[in-house]
């Protein structure tokens, strides 16, 4: 799960397992799985980031350690 922001300024959680692809044009596009889009204030090269992030530390966090 990664957190985002929309172009409002509402922070919310994305799976991260869902993304499709991410454009810009002028702002951030999210295509996720289901076709569905979702536009963020984030850039692409952020997303992109902390996709990465999210990928490379789901497989490090015990079970347990979810509060």
């Amino acid at each position: 799960m990664i957190k985002l922001t929309r172009l409002d300024g509402e922070a919310f959680i994305l799976n991260a397992e869902l993304i499709k692809y991410v454009e810009q044009r002028p702002d951030t596009f999210i295509t996720l799985s289901s076709n569905d889009r979702i536009v963020v204030a984030e850039t692409p090269e952020e997303v992109m980031r902390r996709t990465i992030e999210y990928h490379r530390n789901k497989r490090i966090l015990p079970v347990d350690c979810v509060g």
